[in-house]
């Protein structure tokens, strides 16, 4: 037990920890409707993408494209124009890619 690093409520904060590991995290909520929120896990320095693509793999949007530090991030995804249906997103850094699945309810 830290007590440094911890809240009034016993939970240990990892603000300061870097990822041992890239990671894509499932979206939330999911299903949603009208935007979701992605997270991932950056390991080492790198260009890092985000996209979402529609079921026949046409990119929707691209969330990230630039260079980021090792670390935790979110990015929001408003899908207020488009149709309901599953879609999906992934994340590539360098050697790195992970796809996951969401799904859009109107």
């Amino acid at each position: 037990y830290d007590r440094k690093n911890s809240t009034s409520t016993g939970v240990i904060s990892n603000r300061d920890e870097v990822p041992s590991a890239f990671e894509l995290l499932q979206n939330y909520p999911n299903p949603f409707n009208p935007g979701t929120r992605i997270g991932f896990r950056v390991a080492d320095r790198g260009l890092v993408s985000l996209k979402v693509f529609d079921v026949l793999g046409r990119e929707i949007i691209t969330l990230v494209n630039e260079t980021l530090q090792a670390g935790s991030y979110t990015r929001d995804f408003p899908a207020s124009h488009l149709a309901s249906g599953i879609y999906f997103y992934r994340l590539s850094v360098g050697s790195f890619m992970e796809t996951k699945r969401m799904l859009l309810i109107r």
